[in-house]
């Protein structure tokens, strides 16, 4: 998740994200991100996630259960 000291949304220590390693949430390019989806399918906070992803434009990883090109174009439409 997100590398913000500060803003800590009080979610977060309980979303599924957090018991599972970050490189799930931040593949490497030509890499899937199919397991982090997996993960946010079934996290109780995957809509609170997504809203922070595009509250603090998170440019980078899986948020909310889209990946970064997902997120563009969510951003995108909202535009």
């Amino acid at each position: 998740m997100s590398q913000r000291i500060n803003e800590n949304p009080m979610w977060i220590s309980g979303a599924l994200c957090a018991q599972t390693g970050p490189d799930v949430f931040f593949p490497e390019q030509g890499e899937t991100a199919e397991l982090a989806k997996q993960i946010c399918s079934g996290c109780p906070y995957k809509d609170p996630c997504l809203q922070y992803a595009l509250d603090h434009d998170e440019r980078f990883g899986v948020w909310g259960g889209l990946d970064q090109a997902e997120l563009r174009r969510l951003r995108g439409r909202a535009a």
